[in-house]
C-alpha cells in the first residue's frame, strides 16, 4: 500500500516540536512528508524544504498557496493529511481552512486560543467526517496505555484517587525580568489565548487523568499563579478536581518549578492497589499493592497488553522515548485513515482538543471567580 501523503505546516528550522513530528511520521513507514509551509518566510521554507530533500514546486508561500496548487494534483499525489505545528492563535484558522477544503488534521495543542473556535472545527469535523487528531503526546507511551489498560481491567480496583503533576521551571530565568517577559510569545495572550501554564502544560495533565482512568472529570477548583501585575497569563497552578461525590483528585501544574525540566508524573490509587508513572523514566510503571513488594512493569514484556505491545519497537531493555510516544499517535492516525483501529485510544482526537479547551476556560474562571467550584459539562 502507498504511504500516507503528509503536509506540514510550521515545524522548521527554528521549531523545537518539528523534528519530533517528522521522525514520528516516519517511524511505522506509514507517511511520506511531500512538503508544506514550515516558515513565514518562503525563503526560509524554501531553504528547509530542500534540506529535507523535498520538491521544491511543494514548499508553498502560504496555505492558500498550498490548498488552491494541492487541488491541481491527481489524487494519487495530494496531501491526504496536514500536522498544525505553528503557534497557538494560529491553530484554528488553519485546521478550519484545511478541514473546509476535506483534509485530514493533526494539530497541536492547545486546539485553539478559545473554547468557541474548538467548538466550530468539533462541527466542521463532524459534518465532514474528517480525521482529526490533537497531539497530547503522552497517551503514545506503551506504559501509559499498559496503565490505562489495568485500570480499565480492575487490577487496582474501584479508582478514589487521581494525582497529576507537570512541573518545569523554563519560564522562571524570564519571567523576573520584565523585558523578558513582555517578549515571550508564550506570554502574550493574543499569540497564546488566556492561559500559558494551563494552557500549554496542564492540558496534558487533564487529558492524562481522564485518559487512564477513563473517567470524566465533573467539576474543578482552580488557584492560580501570575506571579507579576502586569503579566497577564498564568504561569503556576493547583486544581482540585472532582469526578464524582467519592472520586476526587489534584492537577499541579508549573512553568516556574525552578529546576525541573520536564516532570510530568501521574499517580492513580484504587482500593485495591496503585499505579504510578514519571515522564521522565517513562519505561517504569510503579504497580502497589498492600501487602505485597512492588512490582516494577517495563514495556516489551509479554505480561503487557496489546495495547501496549503493539506500541513497542524494540525488545525488553531498550528505551523507548518521546519520539517514539509521538510515532505510536502517528500510527493510530494512520490505521484511522486507512480504517483500520484496533485499539480504543489509539490517538487523542479533536473531542479531546475540544475538552481540553472547556478546561482551559472553566480553570481561568475558578481561579478569577474567587477560586470556586465549577462545573465542566457545558
Amino acid at each position: 500500500m502507498s504511504k500516507i501523503k503528509l503536509g506540514i505546516l510550521g515545524g522548521g528550522e527554528d521549531s523545537l516540536i518539528g523534528i519530533l513530528h517528522r521522525v514520528a511520521a516516519n517511524m511505522f513507514d506509514q507517511y511520506e512528508i511531500v512538503g508544506g509551509v514550515f516558515d513565514v518566510k518562503h525563503e526560509k521554507s524554501l531553504k528547509f524544504g530542500e534540506k529535507l530533500q523535498l520538491d521544491q514546486s511543494r514548499i508553498y508561500k502560504d496555505l492558500d498557496d498550498l490548498i488552491q496548487n494541492e487541488a491541481r494534483l491527481p489524487d494519487t499525489e495530494k496531501m491526504q493529511v496536514v500536522s498544525v505545528l505553528t503557534p497557538n492563535f494560529l491553530h484554528f484558522p488553519m485546521a478550519k481552512k484545511l478541514l473546509e477544503n476535506g483534509y485530514n488534521v493533526i494539530c497541536e495543542k492547545p486546539l485553539t486560543t478559545t473554547y468557541d473556535e474548538a467548538k466550530v472545527l468539533d462541527e466542521l469535523q463532524k459534518k465532514n467526517n474528517s480525521i482529526f487528531a490533537v497531539t497530547y503526546t503522552y497517551t503514545g507511551y506503551p506504559m501509559v496505555r499498559q496503565m490505562k489498560t489495568m485500570i480499565q481491567n480492575g487490577e487496582i480496583g474501584q479508582v478514589q484517587k487521581v494525582d497529576v503533576q507537570y512541573y518545569q521551571g523554563w519560564i522562571n530565568p524570564l519571567i523576573h525580568d520584565k523585558e523578558k517577559r513582555a517578549a515571550t510569545w508564550r506570554l502574550d495572550p493574543d499569540i497564546s489565548g488566556i492561559s500559558c501554564c494551563i494552557g500549554d502544560i496542564g492540558t496534558h495533565a487533564f487529558n492524562m487523568a481522564e485518559y487512564v482512568t477513563g473517567m470524566q472529570i465533573s467539576e474543578i477548583l482552580a488557584d492560580l499563579n501570575y506571579l507579576y501585575e502586569d503579566n497577564p497569563m498564568d504561569i503556576d497552578g493547583t486544581v482540585l478536581l472532582r469526578f464524582s461525590d467519592k472520586i476526587k483528585g489534584v492537577l499541579r501544574a508549573s512553568q516556574i518549578a525552578t529546576g525541573e525540566e520536564n516532570n510530568f508524573t501521574v499517580k492513580v490509587y484504587g482500593d485495591k492497589g496503585g499505579l504510578k508513572w514519571e515522564q521522565e523514566n517513562p519505561n517504569y510503571l510503579y504497580f502497589l499493592k498492600e501487602d505485597q513488594a512492588l512490582q516494577v512493569l517495563k514495556p516489551g514484556h509479554a505480561y503487557n497488553s496489546d495495547f501496549s505491545l503493539e506500541g513497542t519497537k524494540l525488545p525488553p531493555g531498550h528505551p523507548e522515548g518521546i519520539f517514539d510516544s509521538m510515532g505510536n499517535i502517528y500510527f493510530g492516525i494512520a490505521n484511522a485513515i486507512k480504517n483500520e483501529i484496533k485499539f480504543d485510544g489509539a490517538y487523542p482526537q479533536l473531542k479531546d482538543g475540544l475538552k481540553g479547551m472547556s478546561f482551559i476556560e472553566k480553570t481561568v474562571a475558578s481561579h478569577k471567580q474567587g477560586n470556586v467550584w465549577v462545573k465542566m459539562q457545558d
